[in-house]
């Protein structure tokens, strides 16, 4: 497997990714308007301008993406495929995102499905889940190691 950051031309596909993973895992447990919030966001060129994107490659196939903002500080987007859950290529993609982050410490708006996972990358929840526009989301801080 291979990840690195990816290109501009690269990007649909990663975000299309990220909608097939979010119809797929976290939308069954949305309202009608988080789930039309997040198809907005996604779609939104603004919002989207200020991400790095990474990605996971398994024979050139993108099986998993992740995209943070604020140089880092926070991971906006981080899907995986279904059939690639549970083999590392989250924890591939952490690992590179986390040797280019600047900042101290990491957050992620967690949705409901993903908070195991960031509790195995070494998150921990900051509040009690919160619900804004329809999206339900713990905050959740990683406490970047000082070396």
């Amino acid at each position: 497997m291979l990840t690195r950051i990816l290109f501009p031309e690269e990007y649909s596909m990663a975000l299309e990714l990220a909608w097939q993973v979010f119809e797929r895992f976290e939308a069954p447990e949305y309202s009608e308007e988080g789930i039309e919030n997040f198809a907005k966001t996604i779609r939104d060129p603004a919002f989207l301008a200020l991400l790095c994107y990474y990605g996971a490659f398994e024979d050139n196939k993108l099986v998993g993406m992740l995209a943070t903002r604020s140089e880092g500080a926070h991971i906006a987007l981080f899907f995986v495929r279904e059939a690639y859950h549970r083999r590392g290529v989250g924890r591939s993609l952490f690992t590179l995102m986390l040797s280019d982050a600047k900042a101290d410490t990491i957050t992620v708006n967690s949705s409901p499905y993903a908070v195991a996972v960031y509790n195995r990358l070494g998150f921990v929840a900051a509040m009690p889940e919160q619900v804004r526009d329809g999206i339900r989301y713990t905050p959740m801080v990683y406490p970047k190691p000082v070396c």
